[in-house]
């Protein structure tokens, strides 16, 4: 029985090691992003102040190269912290006081416009002996860089460096193909997507790849558009399937190792507003589509959007979340939306678990286009995100933004509904081509079986444009004011609120609470009630009962009430955090650390920066007791 008592031991130390760390972007594969951590907690969150920050200098306000997002979230494996700046340069760092350890530097090329610099994390493997870093970049190539020393591995691709773009751009030598999300680890496969342009109709392939973690060797390739006499391929035009741009996985995809699969969060096909070169559902855009790990065989899909013409695309990691209900544990996907629906499926099946049903939509007037005739509605939980719009519901915050957004909309269409599709008349768009839920996607505390989901209502104001004789398509999508409707100081040109975080029940569906998000100050200052903010990055939730995030363009960080929702702690940073935080517990102080990108810029906040911080309880009561 001693190796019995021994291999226990050892089971307990592994299970005690991986609770004080955050060893995946998601904290676990699944995409929870769940510590059960609680040194801070509700009763002491208020005594949280700055224990370090580091400056990664990597940022750009675009006025020489495109600028910049610092989108990331940080591994911490073993008192160590390893994240990636904007311009893709890795570094770690000692978790508890912030110094540098190492940096690995892909040396991408700055001088190419690009829609921004960014990255928003890494992803790792081990074999008991060694551990890996990938770390994809936005050129298109996938780097495995030893933990220990910011080398790169020799054994793994061409020393060290596998080039994701031959086989899938290589008809397009100017495009854009690149990672700026991280790759999934399932086992031994490294799986990847990649950015491609959603610009142009026909571009790079947005097929999804499994590698071996060890030798960078290709194991299996998903056609993210089906190919002829494949399942699916009937939802596509005869032909319209050929050299297809888009569909694909920009964002952040989820594991279950028990089962073996990998969950795919797909994009909008190319060109990402018009369609009739496209004719049909066209799967697997706008999908959840669930791959064996090892093979990259499909298991199941479910498509979310039909024949997109709004660049709905799914921006967010699916949360693999265990649903109590009836007394019954059930695995569950949970999918947020730029539409502000929120997708329950069985994770076995693709079955929805709360209602949805196919509505009819209106039909576009845009000739030679051919909407779907319906799309997919969630009935529970109502939408987390405004979907429509009437020229009544125009802003009057101030006299002034009224002003402004009054000739702003002049001879615009404002009483719109989500799916009305565009047309040559401006008209407005709810909600907006951020959403709705972005990247910062979901959290989950499966002890109250409630997810956290932060969205935003920042619509757009746009027209469908007749192009030139000739052009790949004959209409493109064009703005009056690119690419949010708002004000010149920020403020959207609705009433608010303009930002929310949510907790879903998702045992029935149900809201539980709703919270304001972020805030104006100059709005604050002239009595104005809370109105929310744009909002873009993530939550964490922890077992002290809070719900952390940064996200809003307003540069605080806050800790929120996880059972009421009730704000309990702000802190500013030094720029908006459009990243989604980590926590973990310091090995050599006994702390917890709650730790952000504080990066601004992106399209939200004229502050940019490249820095990262990290908070603590003071240190007389912040080591574990």
């Amino acid at each position: 029985m001693t190796w019995m008592l021994g291999a226990i031991v050892l089971l307990s130390c592994s299970v005690s090691v991986l609770a004080q760390d955050w060893p995946v972007v998601g904290r676990d594969a699944g995409g929870a992003r769940h510590s059960p951590l609680k040194q801070i907690n509700r009763g002491n969150v208020t005594k949280l102040q700055e224990a370090w920050t580091f400056d990664t200098g990597d940022w750009s306000d675009g006025t020489e190269i495109s600028r910049s997002s610092f989108a990331a979230t940080p591994l911490m494996i073993d008192g160590v912290l390893y994240i990636p700046s904007p311009m893709s340069r890795l570094f770690a760092i000692d978790a508890e006081t912030g110094k540098q350890l190492w940096v690995f530097d892909p040396a991408i090329d700055k001088s190419i416009r690009r829609n921004l610099f960014v990255n928003r994390g890494v992803s790792t493997w081990t074999d008991g002996k060694k551990r890996l870093i990938f770390l994809g970049d936005l050129q298109g190539r996938l780097w495995a860089v030893n933990a220990a020393t910011g080398k790169l591995d020799p054994g793994f691709g061409d020393a060290g460096k596998l080039d994701l773009r031959a086989g899938m751009a290589d008809g397009f030598p100017e495009a854009q193909y690149g990672l700026t999300s991280p790759t999934t680890v399932c086992g031994d496969v490294v799986i990847a997507g990649a950015l491609v342009s959603d610009g142009n109709p026909q571009g790079p392939s947005g097929d999804v790849r499994g590698f071996d973690t060890r030798t960078g060797k290709t194991l299996w390739r998903f056609h993210t558009v089906p190919h002829p006499g494949e399942p699916g391929s009937e939802t596509w035009e005869t032909g319209s399937w050929k050299d297809r741009g888009g569909t694909n996985v920009w964002s952040m995809m989820t594991v279950d190792e028990a089962r073996s699969m990998v969950f795919l969060p797909l994009t909008s096909p190319s060109y990402d507003t018009y369609g009739g070169d496209r004719k049909g559902t066209n799967l697997y855009g706008n999908s959840v589509v669930a791959l064996d790990c090892k093979t990259g065989t499909r298991r199941w899909h479910y498509q979310m959007v039909h024949h997109d013409l709004w660049d709905y695309d799914l921006p967010a990691a699916p949360v693999l979340a265990d649903v109590k209900r009836d007394g019954k544990v059930i695995p569950a996907v949970a999918q947020v939306t730029k539409m502000g629906f929120l997708f329950l499926l069985n994770r076995e099946t693709g079955e929805p678990l709360l209602p949805v049903e196919e509505r009819p939509v209106p039909k576009s007037t845009i000739p030679g286009e051919e909407s779907s005739p319906t799309q997919p509605y969630t009935l529970k939980p109502p939408p987390l995100a405004r979907q429509s719009m009437t020229a009544a519901e125009l802003t009057d915050v101030t006299p002034e933004s009224h002003a402004e957004c009054v000739a702003l909309t002049k001879g615009a269409r404002l009483d719109v509904r989500m799916y009305d599709p565009l047309g040559e008349q401006d008209q407005v768009l709810f909600p907006g081509l951020n959403g709705g839920a972005n990247y910062g996607g979901a959290s989950f505390d499966s002890s109250q079986n409630l997810l956290f989901v932060n969205t935003m209502d920042v619509g757009g104001l746009f027209h469908m444009a007749k192009r030139r004789e000739g052009a790949a398509i004959p209409y493109a999508l064009r703005a009056k004011k690119y690419e949010f409707f708002t004000d010149a100081n920020g403020y959207p040109c609705q009433r608010p609120p303009w930002g929310a975080l949510f907790a879903v029940d998702l045992g029935t569906g149900d809201i539980r609470w709703k919270a304001t998000l972020g805030e104006f100050d100059e709005l604050k200052r002239r009595g104005i009630p809370k109105t929310g903010t744009p909002n873009i990055g993530g939550s964490i939730v922890t077992d002290g009962g809070l719900v952390f995030i940064g996200a809003t363009s307003d540069r605080k960080f806050r800790a929120f009430d996880r059972d009421t929702g009730e704000e309990l702690w702000t802190t500013s940073l030094p720029a908006s955090a459009f990243a989604t935080p980590a926590t973990y517990m310091g090995k050599k102080s006994g702390r917890q650390f709650v730790v952000v990108a504080a990066g601004g810029g992106n399209k939200y906040d004229k502050v940019f920066t490249g820095k990262i911080v990290a908070f603590a309880l003071p240190k007389s009561e912040g080591a574990a007791k």
